[in-house]
């Protein structure tokens, strides 16, 4: 993760009872990434959820999509400070896949393709509030911005949405992932402006 792409600059803040503090609106979709984008063939493309005794339960392309797979308005709000609002997607609740493995851990280190990784806890990944993403705006979701999947946690700042999602070890504790241990929040809530330590 040695290169770091543009747009991690902060801009204004923009009068608009949508946004949390700090952020303005964009109507574009910044590319961030810290290292070169992987290319995952949906041929090989799993996810993975390893529970607390160490068993793996996967899910292949085809098996994802055999789920019920619903459909999410929301607003997005990045750390550097760009908020979108009103962002379309389609994905897989990730409550789902918890259900069918049946590991109640309160925490759950997220890992993608290319070595990323992130912390969250149940109660940020349940109860409506998270989803494997496998469309933006009609389309497949573009490598650029996480596809073939990427999680999508919208009441976070968009850090913990990791691009290229390859799976969850759940934990009993917490423990921060690549950006916690580089200065951001362990939590990300936006709207507290839980940014950095």
């Amino acid at each position: 993760m040695s290169v770091i792409s543009r747009g991690f600059g902060a801009r204004r803040r923009e009068s608009d009872e949508r946004l949390p503090p700090g952020q303005y609106l964009t109507e574009d979709f910044p590319v961030l990434s810290a290292g070169p984008t992987p290319r995952i063939p949906t041929e090989s493309w799993e996810f993975v959820v390893v529970g607390r005794d160490g068993i793996r339960h996967t899910w292949t392309w085809e098996e994802l999509h055999a789920l019920p797979i619903e459909t999410v308005t929301t607003d997005i709000h990045c750390v550097t400070r760009w908020s979108k609002l009103g962002t379309k997607w389609r994905g897989v609740a990730v409550e789902r896949l918890l259900d069918a493995v049946g590991d109640d851990a309160a925490f759950a280190e997220v890992f993608s393709y290319g070595g990323y990784t992130t912390n969250l806890s149940r109660d940020d990944l349940v109860g409506g509030r998270a989803w494997i993403a496998l469309e933006f705006d009609g389309e497949p979701l573009a490598p650029e911005h996480g596809g073939p999947a990427r999680l999508l946690v919208p009441h976070l700042y968009f850090w913990k949405s990791a691009k290229w999602v390859h799976g969850l070890n759940l934990r009993e504790q917490d423990a921060p992932g690549f950006w916690e241990q580089n200065g951001y929040n362990m939590h990300g809530d936006p709207w507290k402006e839980e940014r950095y330590w």
